[in-house]
């Protein structure tokens, strides 16, 4: 009996291949309404000042409380195995990823 609900409960996952690739993100603004959270995932490059949204992810506040549980939980296992995580502090957005300025 207890089989039969567990099955019920389960959910079928697909990965299609060009999303199990994965997108590459260094940076993510997040903005919210009174019904959405919205995930916009930024890619970055050394020396171009223009930044692309790679993928924007949209939730409902219930699933970005969710979310924040299921990250904060991660994180901690991960810093239980492979010691802290360090940031590092700035008071903009590294533009330069630590290299040299670009100059006219």
């Amino acid at each position: 009996m207890a089989d039969d609900k567990n099955m019920q409960n389960q959910i079928n996952i697909e990965l299609p291949d060009d999303v199990a690739e994965g997108i590459y993100s260094n940076l993510a603004v997040i903005t919210h309404s009174n019904q959405e959270f919205v995930i916009d995932f930024i890619k970055m490059l050394p020396g171009n000042p223009k930044a692309k949204v790679k993928s924007r992810i949209i939730l409902t506040p219930q699933h970005a409380k969710r979310l924040l549980a299921a990250l904060k939980d991660n994180v901690a296992k991960f810093e239980s195995t492979h010691g802290p995580i360090k940031l590092e502090e700035f008071a903009a957005f590294p533009m330069n990823f630590g290299g040299p300025v670009p100059q006219a």
